[in-house]
């Protein structure tokens, strides 16, 4: 069924009133997925709030030791800011294997993350990083680690009167490797099978003083294992030292049999992405 109405609000102010009015309304930014699901007749809709027009929810800036970025602003903005350049290669490094370039001009930050897919790019750096998010409604605001935010696939824990707006990502200070690197079925424009997020630092003597791993459509949701990171902070990045963790990582991840990929592909190409660390 199509959309029997479409806003366009331009103020925060303007989207509290129409989400009001219209409470059962899908609210969408680039809608680079839901708009494909309504021309195949997926999903039913009463009507859409488009918030591509929402200014105040665009942009990026630094405050401190922090990465702030509007959950309006879409791919190809972020790829362009110096600050997500110098501070975030992580979060650079997926952007640039997401989808096509049509698309990261459409798609948003925010889109990525409120549509909570396994295999969504921005996710395994966001958590990596550390990252949270301001979620609004007309009355408060609430800070929440992405980490918790996502329950599920396609599951998030936000209120129909409330809103992500932003954000908020710590600088990651003191690490010199950062590592994003997924498998498709294809080179290019292709949605993951599998993808890790990677920071890491080295002491003088090489060893590894710390280590941050995450991985994407390899569970339910993104997966992170604190057993693999204890097995390798304070030994030398070896081949060996990773091959334990991946050993580690293969029994913790919980993939699907999917069109993609088989569970177990998945698994062994989980614990394979981790030993790319010497590459």
């Amino acid at each position: 069924m199509k959309a029997r109405r479409v806003h366009l609000p331009t103020t925060l102010y303007e989207f509290w009133s129409i989400r009001d009015s219209e409470p059962g309304a899908r609210v969408y930014a680039g809608g680079t997925d839901l708009l494909v699901q309504l021309r195949h007749g997926l999903v039913a809709v009463e009507g859409l709030i488009c918030i591509e027009r929402l200014t105040e929810i665009q942009g990026v800036w630094e405050e401190r030791d922090e990465i702030f970025v509007g959950a309006g602003t879409t791919h190809a903005r972020l790829l362009e800011s110096d600050a997500i350049r110098e501070h975030l290669p992580l979060l650079v490094q997926a952007l640039e294997s997401l989808a096509s370039p049509p698309i990261r001009h459409m798609g948003t930050i925010g889109g990525n993350i409120v549509n909570a897919s396994p295999a969504g790019d921005t996710l395994p750096p966001l958590y990596a990083l550390g990252a949270s998010l301001e979620i609004r409604s007309r009355e408060t605001t609430r800070s929440v680690p992405i980490s918790q935010f996502i329950s599920g696939p396609g599951q998030v824990l936000i209120g129909n009167k409330e809103l992500l707006t932003r954000i908020r990502i710590p600088k990651p200070k003191g690490f010199g490797i950062h590592h994003f690197e997924k498998i498709g079925r294809r080179k290019s424009q292709a949605c993951a099978i599998a993808s890790m997020a990677a920071l890491a630092s080295l002491s003088p003597d090489g060893l590894i003083a710390d280590i941050r791993l995450a991985w994407g459509s390899v569970g339910p949701t993104v997966v992170t294992c604190a057993e693999a990171e204890n097995s390798l902070r304070g030994r030398p990045l070896t081949l060996q030292a990773l091959e334990d963790a991946a050993s580690i990582v293969r029994k913790s991840v919980a993939p699907i049999d999917d069109v993609r990929a088989g569970a177990n592909y998945r698994r062994v190409v989980a614990g394979n992405l981790l030993l790319r660390l010497m590459s």
